[in-house]
C-alpha cells in the first residue's frame, strides 16, 4: 500500500507542476477518494478475520463519505496499478476491474462492470464512457466525452460517439498553467465587449457623431 501510495503522491506532483510538496498534495481535494481506495484495498486483503472486519469499517463510513460529498466511487475490488491521478474528482465510477499503472481520471469518467480491464498509461477525458466488455491497451487517450463499446489498441488516441475515430498515439498533450496577461499589442488597454477595438497607445476611438458628418459634408460641398 504505502509503495502505491508514494507513487500516487509522486504522480501527484508531476501532474501539477505549481503544487509541489508532500502537504500540498495532501490538500487537493480529491486525495481522501485515493487513499480511501488505497486504504480499502488493503483491509480488504488482511487475512487476519476479526481485524480484516474491523479495519473495513471505518473503510466503508469513509468511502460513503467520499460518495456524498465528492461524489467518487472506486471499489475496493478494483485493482488499480500505481501512479494513479484523479486529476477532478467529480463523477468518478470505477467497478472491479484491473487498471495498469500511470493511469489518470477526469471528472464524469464512467467504466463499466463488463470492462475486461485497462492497461498502462491510460488518460480517461472528462465526461468519456467505458461500456460494454470494452478492453482498453496500454498507452491510450480517451477524449472528453467519447462513449467506447470496442476494444482498443495500444498507442491509441479515440474519440466520438460512439468512440470510432482512432489516431495514432497514445500521449496526452501538458498545457502549462499560464496566468492571465494583458496582449502586448494593445500596451495594456481593456478590451471593449461591443467589438470597438482599442487604439494601440491605449486610448479610444472617437465616435463620429451625425452633426460631425453633416458639417464635413457641407464643407466638402
Amino acid at each position: 500500500m504505502f509503495e502505491n501510495l508514494r507513487a500516487d503522491f509522486q504522480a501527484a506532483m508531476g501532474d501539477r507542476k505549481m503544487e509541489k510538496g508532500l502537504w500540498r498534495v495532501l490538500l487537493h481535494v480529491e486525495m481522501p477518494a485515493l487513499l480511501c481506495y488505497r486504504y480499502g484495498y488493503w483491509a480488504q486483503r488482511v487475512r487476519i478475520p476479526v481485524v480484516r472486519q474491523l479495519l473495513m469499517i471505518p473503510a466503508l463510513l469513509w468511502q460513503r463519505f467520499n460518495q456524498l460529498f465528492l461524489g467518487v466511487f472506486i471499489s475496493p475490488d478494483a485493482e488499480i496499478g500505481k501512479g494513479m491521478v484523479i486529476h477532478t474528482p467529480q463523477g468518478l465510477y470505477i467497478p472491479p476491474v484491473k487498471i495498469g499503472e500511470g493511469a489518470t481520471f477526469q471528472s464524469g469518467v464512467l467504466i463499466g462492470s463488463g470492462c475486461r480491464g485497462v492497461g498502462d498509461n491510460v488518460y480517461f477525458g472528462a465526461g468519456c464512457k467505458i461500456v460494454g466488455d470494452a478492453k482498453i491497451g496500454n498507452n491510450v487517450v480517451i477524449v472528453a466525452n467519447s462513449v467506447v463499446i470496442t476494444d482498443v489498441p495500444d498507442n491509441t488516441t479515440i474519440m466520438g460517439v460512439p468512440a470510432r475515430i482512432k489516431l495514432p498515439g497514445g500521449k496526452p498533450r501538458r498545457f502549462p498553467w499560464r496566468a492571465a496577461q494583458p496582449d502586448a499589442n494593445t500596451n495594456g488597454a481593456e478590451f471593449k465587449p461591443n467589438g470597438a477595438e482599442p487604439k494601440r497607445n491605449g486610448t479610444e476611438p472617437k465616435i463620429r457623431t451625425s452633426e460631425a458628418e453633416k458639417s464635413e459634408q457641407k464643407a466638402s460641398a
